[in-house]
């Protein structure tokens, strides 16, 4: 459940900003059907910053209400402040989710030590499998590998998603861990084939949100070591995971989505805005190219 295509699913809403409760369902079909190995809810592109924690937790049990165990759900429990995060965590116990996504804090800028007491803190305080997020272009924040080896010596904390794009970290990462059980996941679409070639066992992706298909035959192709073809698929869809960050995400994933029929509007919250008429025929470009229109 923690490898393979994980797909960061968007949290679609209606023309008034409110959960699309028809929609959610409607995507989370989409991908029991297409091969996804699992949904993280409510992460960064589930747009957790513009979420009322009370929205947050509903959006997450909403997920599993409507997966119905059909498809494993995570849920981002991130936050800033380690009270925050370790409440988020300790509300979604027992509900059902498998494990949760945790994102270094963002804006604070905490210390190399910090991030281990923070992410060993809420690792502590839950039995829940954890995996560390760590994307410095949001939070501006890197957490470097000798901690992420020292935190993987927690015993429920499982994996991480390094989003950083730097593939030098995979095997900076490898060479310190004592664990070899311990899961390295891709957070960068572009890059994640040659991740997962170094080591990697998936990715948490953006991509997947449209072509969750593809996404999901490319993790298997690379997993069976079969990457020159993994490479022709991932060619094709290469214009797709650049173009998906034309604008901000998940401003462009959304509009996809709403392309595509997957969901009924691209409704984004402020400061967020929808997608703008220059940004439109990039996006419906990579989605042709993909073959997805």
């Amino acid at each position: 459940m923690f490898t393979g295509s994980i797909v960061a699913l968007v949290t679609p809403m209606n023309d008034k900003g409110a959960v699309d409760r028809a929609s959610l369902k409607k995507l989370i079909d989409y991908h029991v059907s297409s091969g996804t190995a699992a949904i993280v809810s409510v992460g960064t592109t589930g747009e957790s910053a513009t979420l009322a924690h009370d929205e947050h937790i509903e959006v997450v049990l909403q997920t599993l209400e409507l997966a119905a165990g059909r498809i494993p759900v995570i849920a981002g429990t991130g936050a800033n402040a380690t009270s925050e995060a370790i409440s988020l965590t300790q509300r979604l116990s027992n509900t059902g989710i498998v494990g949760c996504l945790t994102v270094t804090p963002y804006y604070n800028k905490p210390s190399q030590e910090g991030l281990y007491q923070h992410f060993k803190a809420i690792a502590e305080s839950t039995d829940l499998p954890q995996i560390l997020y760590n994307v410095p272009s949001r939070t501006g924040c890197d957490m470097l590998p000798p901690t992420i080896a020292r935190l993987a010596k927690i015993k429920n904390i499982v994996a991480v998603k390094e989003a950083t794009g730097n593939l030098s970290r995979v095997s900076q990462i490898q060479v310190l861990l004592d664990d070899e059980d311990f899961i390295l996941l891709s957070g960068d679409d572009s890059s994640s084939l040659d991740f997962m070639q170094l080591g990697g066992r998936g990715v948490i992706s953006v991509t997947a949100n449209v072509a969750a298909r593809e996404m999901a035959q490319l993790c298997h192709l690379a997993e069976q070591g079969n990457f020159a073809e993994a490479r022709r698929l991932n060619q094709r869809l290469m214009p797709l995971h650049q173009d998906l960050f034309v604008e901000p995400s998940p401003t462009p994933v959304k509009w996809a989505c709403k392309a595509l029929g997957l969901i009924s509007t691209d409704t984004m919250r402020l400061p967020m805005l929808p997608l703008t008429d220059a940004a439109r025929p990039v996006v419906e470009r990579a989605l042709k190219s993909a073959g997805l229109l």
